[in-house]
C-alpha cells in the first residue's frame, strides 16, 4: 500500500483536476447563461416561457446524446483528439448566441453547443477517475463538477446582470466565450491519454475491451441512468424557470434576480464538491438517497416563500440547488465510473449523464415550460418535486461501490 501511494502521481492529479475544472466551470457559464439573459431579449426576439424551455431543453438532448456517443469515441482514440476540439466548439457557438435574429437561430446555436459540450462532461469523469487515487475519486469529481455551477449559476448571473448595466445581452453572450479558447490548448498540454488495459501480470495478453452489452453489467448503470433523470429535471428546471419566476411571477428587478438566482450555483457548487467527498465516507447510495429528500424538501419551501425577503428566498434556493445537484454528481461521477468495465469509463459516464441529459434537462425543461404557459409559473414545482421523489425510491436499489466500504484499495 505504502509504495502504491509513492507510486501515484499527485502533482498530475492536482493539475489535471484544475484544468478540468476550470474549463467545466466555462461550460456552466455558456450553458447556463441564456436562461439569467431571457427576461431582457425574450420581448426584442418575440419568446415564450414554451421558447425558453425548447432552448434550455434542446441543448440537453444534444449533449445527452454527444456525451456517450463522443465518450464512446474518445475511450478509442483518445482523450485529447475528442475533448480540445469540444471545448473549441461550445466557446465559438457562446459568441455565436449574440448575433441570433430569432428562435430559429438560437435553437440551431444551442443545438451545436450541446453536441460540443456533452463530450466535456463524460471525457472529463473519466479524466479525473483515471487521474485520482480511488480514495479520493469522489471529492475529485465534486472538485470537478462543482464548478458548472458556480461558474454557470453563480458567478455567471452576478457578472452578467451587472454587465447588462454597461453593456447589451449580445454582447455579454460574446464576451463569455473567449476562455474557453483558452483553455482548449491548456488541456491539449496537459491531459494524458490512458495506459492500454492489460492484466496484472506482464507477459499475459491484453484485455479484450467490453462490448457495448458489457456496459450494462453492472446494476448501478441503469438504475443511474434511471434516477439521474430524475435529479437532472429537478436542476434544470430550476435552472431554466427560476429566474422568469423570480421577475415575472415574483416581481423582482433584473437585479435583485441575479442575486437571488446566483443561490442555485453557490448552492449546487457547495452540494457537488461536498457529497461527493461524503459520499467517499458514507457510501454513495446513502449520500444520493439523503440529497434527494433534502432537495425536495427545500425545493417545496422556496415555492411557498414570498418576495419580502431576498435573504430568505436566497438561502432556500441555495439548499434546494445544494442537494439537487449533489444527487447528480454523485450518480454522474463516481456510481457511473465505479459501475463502468476496465476502459469503458468514458462509455458508461457518457451512457448515464446522455440519459440524465435527454430526459431530465431535454424533456424536463421542456414540460415545465408548458407547464408555466398553461397553469402559471409556481406550478413548475410541483412537477419538480414529484421526480425528486421518484428518483429517491430508484436511487433505493443502487448497489453500494465506494471504495471505503467495498474495500477497494488500488486504482481497478
Amino acid at each position: 500500500m505504502q509504495q502504491e501511494a509513492k507510486r501515484w502521481d499527485t502533482s498530475y492529479e492536482w493539475k489535471i483536476i484544475l484544468a478540468l475544472s476550470v474549463t467545466f466551470g466555462l461550460v456552466g457559464l455558456d450553458r447556463f447563461i441564456l436562461p439569467v439573459l431571457f427576461p431582457v431579449f425574450m420581448g426584442e426576439l418575440g419568446l415564450t416561457y414554451e421558447d425558453l424551455g425548447n432552448l434550455v431543453g434542446i441543448l440537453a438532448v444534444f449533449w445527452g446524446l454527444s456525451a456517450f456517443a463522443m465518450g464512446f469515441l474518445s475511450d478509442r482514440v483518445g482523450r485529447r483528439k475528442v475533448l480540445v476540439p469540444a471545448i473549441i466548439l461550445f466557446s465559438l457557438m457562446s459568441a455565436f448566441s449574440g448575433v441570433v435574429g430569432g428562435l430559429v437561430g438560437l435553437l440551431l446555436v444551442r443545438a451545436v453547443m450541446g453536441l460540443a459540450e456533452g463530450p466535456v462532461a463524460s471525457i472529463g469523469v473519466a479524466v479525473a477517475v483515471e487521474a485520482s487515487h480511488p480514495k479520493r475519486r469522489g471529492m475529485n469529481n465534486g472538485i470537478f463538477q462543482c464548478m458548472i455551477s458556480l461558474m454557470g449559476n453563480a458567478v455567471g448571473p452576478i457578472i452578467a446582470t451587472q454587465l447588462l448595466l454597461v453593456t447589451d445581452w449580445r454582447t455579454v453572450f460574446m464576451l463569455v466565450g473567449i476562455p474557453g479558447l483558452i483553455m482548449a490548448a491548456v488541456m491539449w498540454f496537459l491531459v494524458r491519454e490512458p495506459a492500454p488495459a492489460a492484466t496484472t501480470f506482464d507477459d499475459a495478453a491484453p484485455v479484450t475491451r467490453p462490448s457495448f452489452g458489457d456496459l450494462f453489467k453492472h446494476r448501478n448503470v441503469p438504475l443511474a441512468m434511471l434516477t439521474l433523470m430524475c435529479a437532472m429535471g429537478g436542476v434544470f428546471v430550476l435552472a431554466a424557470m427560476a429566474p422568469s419566476y423570480l421577475t415575472d411571477y415574483l416581481k423582482l428587478s433584473v437585479q435583485e434576480m441575479g442575486f437571488v438566482f446566483s443561490a442555485v450555483g453557490f448552492g449546487g457548487a457547495l452540494g457537488q464538491f461536498a457529497m461527493p467527498t461524503v459520499s467517499d465516507f458514507i457510501g454513495r447510495k446513502l449520500a444520493t438517497l439523503l440529497s434527494y429528500i433534502l432537495a425536495a424538501v427545500f425545493t417545496y419551501l422556496f415555492a411557498q416563500a414570498d418576495a419580502s425577503n431576498l435573504s430568505t428566498l436566497f438561502w432556500l434556493l441555495f439548499f434546494a440547488s445544494l442537494f439537487n445537484f449533489s444527487a447528480l454528481a454523485i450518480l454522474a461521477g463516481p456510481v457511473a465510473a465505479e459501475a463502468a468495465p476496465v476502459g469503458m469509463i468514458a462509455s458508461v459516464a457518457g451512457l448515464v449523464i446522455g440519459a440524465g441529459e435527454i430526459f431530465g434537462g431535454g424533456v424536463a425543461p421542456s414540460v415545465a415550460g408548458q407547464i408555466a404557459g398553461s397553469y402559471g409559473l409556481p406550478a413548475v414545482f410541483t412537477f419538480t418535486i414529484s421526480g425528486l421523489v421518484l428518483g429517491f425510491v430508484i436511487a433505493l436499489f443502487l448497489k453500494e461501490t465506494a471504495p471505503r466500504k467495498t474495500g477497494e484499495a488500488v486504482p481497478a
